[in-house]
């Protein structure tokens, strides 16, 4: 797995027909990493595509962060070390922030968004944030976040892989996490995002019910909504076909300016 930035990252190369697509930057959320997408997502045919372990998360190392704008400044940055100048965000819940939080603070890094499991608040119940950085009490915190995670009827394997996964992660780091996402508030600031976005809920979503997605999609002047049934707030976990199906969509519908404006103008102009 490379490294840039300080960051581990996984990098599926598109083939020579998706070369013309924008890159697609997939971010995971609180207490996850890199494989919280699927393979489905993480290697569709939409191009380049970058899926990467976010500071104290999977293989990248050092703490975690407690604010969502320290994290977007940590892609911002390791977008800059792999000199991607343009990308196609795709976050999951926190990392939906972090995407809403980078379209406003480095807008000329941003082609679109696909917001998954998203919200322009993220306000954590107290019960959690008392719980979750204890180590005495981070399992229990773990499976009571975990079990809403999904629908009612997400196979116990993939139950069981999501707690796993989620266990891996430091007690501090997890609390730092959540700290980030209670902060969090964009609210009064989505009509300034006015670039293509693509709003993903599961009909089942407990955290971040479709409500919050439906939300954005108001807001946003330029956002579309898709709801997946049978599907919580891992909606990419429970249903990867069909989220993958939609993304790459989205990425395929992005159009890729290839020449400045001034060079296209010129060429259209009579001699």
């Amino acid at each position: 797995m490379p490294l840039a930035a300080g960051l581990y990252y996984l990098f599926h190369a598109s083939a020579q027909e998706e070369k013309k697509l924008s890159p697609l930057i997939l971010i995971h959320g609180a207490g996850g990493n890199s494989l919280s997408f699927p393979p489905q997502i993480r290697r569709m045919a939409a191009g380049d595509i970058y899926a990467l372990d976010l500071p104290g998360h999977g293989q990248s190392e050092g703490l975690g962060r407690q604010t969502i704008e320290e994290y977007a400044d940590e892609v911002a940055a390791w977008m800059k070390a792999l000199k991607i100048r343009r990308a196609i965000l795709a976050g999951v819940s926190m990392g939906s922030a972090i995407a809403l939080t980078l379209a406003l603070k480095y807008p000329r890094m941003v082609k679109a968004l696909a917001l998954i499991g998203a919200g322009a608040r993220l306000r954590v119940a107290q019960s959690i944030l008392d719980t979750v950085g204890n180590a005495a009490t981070f399992e229990a915190a773990v499976d009571f976040i975990n079990a809403n995670c999904f629908s009612e009827n997400v196979s116990p394997s993939l139950l069981e892989l999501s707690k796993k996964q989620m266990m891996e992660i430091r007690p501090p780091v997890l609390l730092g996490d959540f700290l980030a996402c209670n902060t969090f508030n964009v609210v009064e600031r989505l009509p300034e995002i006015k670039i293509p976005t693509l709003t993903i809920c599961g009909a089942e979503d407990k955290m971040t019910p479709v409500k919050y997605s439906q939300y954005l999609k108001d807001a946003l002047p330029r956002a579309q909504m898709r709801v997946v049934e049978n599907a919580g707030h891992l909606v990419m976990a429970e249903q990867p076909e069909v989220v993958a199906d939609l993304l790459k969509s989205f990425v395929e519908s992005i159009p890729v300016r290839t020449r400045k404006k001034k060079e296209v103008e010129a060429a259209t102009v009579p001699s």
